[in-house]
């Protein structure tokens, strides 16, 4: 496609900034990034798709949410290395439920928009409780556990869980299904807490469980070898 050849891809090593806008009242809604296949396949729909860095693929906006952004113009900017977006937007921009994704004050943490929709429905519980975690980064430690396992010792975060692990593991031992549950539970939480400190989407998780359907356990192992 034309439109393609008119970004500076290089430059921007393949993956570009891209502002989106509400097509009539022109708030910013969120900002993204598009790689080629992603901007190609938002001028072939009309509907915007992002580059995740945090799952690493392509999404579509509101695929999980149906708030998705039907894309009325595409602009690019005099350097041709950003791209904004005017959309309608169905339902919410962000994945807390408000309608854009800058809702924070820098200099004193307050929260200027109220939450429109309830979209603890629209992901699943691993996502949403990952989302939970990130947002609880940069709270008071002394008023939040997950900020204080972010903000401490990583060996702390980590041991919990190990200690987890093994309690899971006498829960199965013992035959006891409901703290086989519970710490199940404890564990997913420790775990999410891990990823979400470096960053790591449970996406990339379901991605690479969705790779080795098909493949052996020993078979999947050995490729691991070098």
């Amino acid at each position: 496609m034309k439109e393609l050849e008119i970004i500076d891809w290089e430059k921007m090593n393949n993956l570009i900034p891209v502002i989106t806008q509400d097509e009539k009242t022109n708030e910013v809604l969120m900002l993204g990034y598009m790689n080629q296949e992603a901007l190609e396949l938002t001028l072939k729909t009309k509907y915007a798709h992002y580059f995740s860095r945090s799952k690493n693929r392509i999404w579509k906006k509101g695929e999980s949410s149906n708030h998705t952004q039907k894309v009325i113009d595409i602009f690019v900017d005099c350097d041709n290395d950003t791209i904004l977006l005017k959309v309608i937007q169905e339902g919410v921009a962000c994945h807390t439920g408000r309608k854009s994704c800058f809702f924070t004050k820098l200099d004193t943490n307050e929260i200027v928009q109220d939450v429109k929709i309830d979209t603890s429905s629209s992901y699943g519980v691993i996502d949403t409780l990952y989302h939970t975690i990130q947002s609880r980064k940069n709270d008071d430690i002394e008023k939040s556990y997950t900020a204080k396992l972010l903000k401490g010792s990583q060996n702390s975060m980590l041991k919990k869980i190990v200690e987890e692990a093994g309690e899971l593991c006498f829960a199965i031992k013992d035959d006891n299904e409901n703290e086989a549950i519970y710490e199940a539970a404890d564990i997913t939480y420790h775990i999410l807490v891990a990823l979400a400190s470096k960053n790591i989407s449970p996406d990339r998780v379901k991605q690479e469980l969705a790779r080795r359907f098909g493949i052996s356990g020993i078979e999947e192992k050995n490729s691991r070898k070098v």
